[in-house]
């Protein structure tokens, strides 16, 4: 089975490629990368306009399955993934069970294989039952594939089992993947401590919630070696841990949502619990500081944080509705219009935050369109302008703080394995 994608401009990372160019595939793999390929194919997909990049790669979903399947699951969390031209996607493992043992893992692993399009990586639980006092079955959890340990959804309070396990976390070579707050000083908090609050009378959650555990963090990676990456970034202080983090040779990465990349605590409409997630909306000036980090690449990666709600569920207070929106169908769009038109990140700078350095944070052999590399591939349509309706996602969550808003570029198609399993009308 061949597939030849031509007149698309390929933005390659890994090969600093941006050139106008064909991609030939051949049973899943790319042969070639150039100019005016004229060899016959079973299928073509013409990319004029567009960018082809290597498939997007999202460190930080919620699949809620097993377990919570009214919410999402790993079919429908695909399907959603495939329309936001994301070809690899790595599920958290706060479900019910929780993923902290080799058979859970498996049970994703398998259903993936089976049922879904896109490639799903399960990471496993840093903790039993993520209750944060003995260590999970690491070794079990290697070996039926996950790449990564997170207690995601909180923090582990106890700073020696962390230590311990980010030492066998080296020792198996898997990423620590780290939700940075402090629960002693979240205190009831449900959006970001500020003026918006106090006028709204709810309690709020202080940056240092997150820059406590990040420092501790990323103090006990310089001590053990092991690889921390930071998932969902929020304060301004975050960058500059970041920064010095690298700077003094800690393997330490750092994501950001598109989010909190694009939102502040001033936009956020009273009552309306489609922003609330955790961390919290922010300030301008930790927005800014947020994009001037991912710009000159102390924040090496843009994730989704893609959590699933009912409608049940989020309608609720902001004190009693849960935390998290979806975000595998917007992100794509959120990156390009806030990012890449506003003037920080360059289009071959987004298939890197995207796609090239999540697939290095976890030592995928993804994030390239280097011949020899398995086809994961996404079409990306930077002039397509449309506003964003939840009504029409993928995903079983609708609970998005971006229904309405008008936004530029549009995936056009996402090829995995060298299949076409999304193209748009």
């Amino acid at each position: 089975m061949t597939l030849l994608i031509k007149n698309g401009r390929v933005l390659d990372p890994a090969a600093q490629l941006d050139s106008i160019a064909d991609v030939l595939i051949e049973n899943g793999v790319i042969v070639k990368v150039l100019a005016d390929i004229q060899e016959p194919a079973d299928q073509y997909l013409d990319a004029s306009g567009c960018y082809v990049m290597p498939g997007f790669i999202d460190l930080h979903v919620h699949l809620r399955d097993p377990g919570f399947e009214k919410k999402e699951t790993v079919v429908t969390g695909a399907a959603a993934a495939a329309r936001g031209g994301f070809t690899t996607v790595v599920a958290m493992p706060n479900t019910k069970p929780v993923v902290d043992n080799g058979d859970v893992v498996s049970y994703v692993h398998h259903k993936a294989e089976n049922m879904a399009r896109v490639n799903v990586l399960q990471a496993g639980a840093i903790t039993k039952k993520m209750a944060g006092e003995q260590l999970a079955d690491f070794v079990g959890m290697a070996r039926a594939g996950s790449p990564a340990v997170s207690e995601d959804g909180k923090s582990v309070m106890n700073a020696n089992l962390l230590r311990s396990a980010m030492k066998l976390a080296k020792k198996l070579d898997i990423a620590v993947l780290s939700h940075c707050e402090d629960q002693n000083l979240v205190n009831g908090g449900v959006v970001n401590d500020d003026e918006n609050a106090k006028k709204k009378e709810l309690p709020g959650i202080s940056n240092s919630v997150e820059d406590v555990i990040a420092v501790r963090d990323v103090m006990l990676a310089k001590e053990t070696g092991a690889r921390l990456h930071l998932c969902h970034c929020s304060t301004k202080n975050s960058v500059e841990i970041v920064r010095q983090a690298k700077a003094d040779g800690v393997q330490v990465t750092a994501e950001v949502c598109p989010h909190h990349f694009t939102l502040t605590s001033d936009d956020m409409p009273s009552g309306d619990t489609n922003y609330k997630m955790n961390p919290p909306l922010r300030t301008k000036e930790d927005v800014e500081a947020l994009r001037q980090g991912l710009k000159d690449g102390t924040m090496d990666v843009i994730a989704t944080d893609h959590a699933p709600h009912t409608k049940e569920d989020k309608n609720d207070s902001m004190l009693r509705a849960p935390f998290g929106i979806v975000g595998l169908e917007t992100a794509a769009a959120l990156t390009y219009s806030e990012l890449v038109l506003g003037g920080y990140l360059t289009p071959m700078q987004m298939a890197e935050k995207m796609s090239y350095h999540p697939a290095k944070v976890l030592k995928l052999d993804k994030g390239s369109l280097e011949p020899g590399k398995t086809a994961d591939i996404v079409v990306f349509d930077p002039q397509k302008s449309y506003t964003i309706d939840a009504s029409r996602f993928a995903s079983k969550g609708r609970n998005t703080p971006f229904h309405g808003r008008k936004v530029t570029g549009a995936v056009r198609a996402t090829v995995v394995k060298g299949d076409i399993i999304y193209q748009a009308d």
